[in-house]
């Protein structure tokens, strides 16, 4: 064998370079237009929840954060709903991901009364615990909704699994931290009116004019009343659509 042959056999075994890897959020871009077909197909069906049907962009979001949570896209839909704008998970779903995750999550008591859930970190020895009865629901308000006067119990684990699985696995539930339960019995907090002047007050006897690029004057301001509204036909609406997302 010569030299030359030599040269060329070294050459073939040299290994041609690995491509760069696929950047995530490309995948993830990837994913969400495969999403797409199976959402508008699966928009108009009983396979999704109430909140979810008939809106194709939410069902593409439930599958996306369900994947990124370990879901599998019909697991995902079966568990996530929209409450109030807002996406979250099933109590039940949020405590099978925590341990599937390896960590515990254990109830100690269960009654009309009260709940008491355990739980703690894969690995670690010490025990986390919440109490939840409905003393507390009370001073929260909890008590006068629908599913709290038929079903306490039930509403009582709801609640501690979503403070117990929070406590000791927030890095599951990055996308979804509440439970359904938790937010579809929390009222909207009415968002109070401010004016301009409460803002900030003209102060008096400044004796000048006012600015053309003064923001804070009622004159120029921009989705700002001058005057308290009284008309509360947008919060109405917002409730009503609250009601409606139940």
């Amino acid at each position: 064998m010569t030299e030359i042959d030599i040269h060329q056999d070294t050459s073939e075994a040299v290994a041609m370079p690995t491509p760069p890897a696929e950047h995530e959020l490309v995948r993830w871009a990837h994913a969400a237009r495969q999403a797409k077909g199976i959402a508008e197909s699966l928009a108009p069906t009983s396979f999704v929840p109430r909140s979810l049907q008939g809106n194709p962009g939410n069902i593409i979001g439930a599958i996306l954060a369900g994947y990124e949570m370990g879901l599998q896209p019909m697991a995902a839909l079966r568990s996530i709903d929209i409450i109030q704008g807002t996406p979250a998970l099933r109590a039940h779903a949020m405590r099978g991901l925590v341990q599937s995750r390896g960590h515990q999550v254990q109830l100690v008591e269960s009654t009309d009364g009260v709940c008491v859930m355990r739980g703690r970190r894969k690995g670690d020895t010490e025990w986390q615990e919440v109490v939840w009865t409905v003393e507390r629901a009370q001073t929260l308000g909890l008590l006068g909704k629908d599913q709290w006067k038929k079903q306490p119990q039930a509403m009582l684990v709801a609640r501690a699994t979503g403070e117990i699985c929070r406590l000791i696995a927030s890095d599951v539930l990055h996308a979804m931290p509440y439970a359904r339960e938790e937010l579809e019995n929390e009222t909207v907090p009415e968002v109070p009116r401010v004016t301009v002047q409460e803002l900030a007050p003209e102060a008096e006897g400044d004796g000048g004019g006012v600015a053309d690029d003064d923001p804070w004057h009622a004159s120029n301001a921009v989705g700002v009343s001058e005057e308290p509204d009284s008309d509360d036909e947008e919060q109405a609406l917002f409730y009503e659509h609250a009601e409606a997302s139940r």
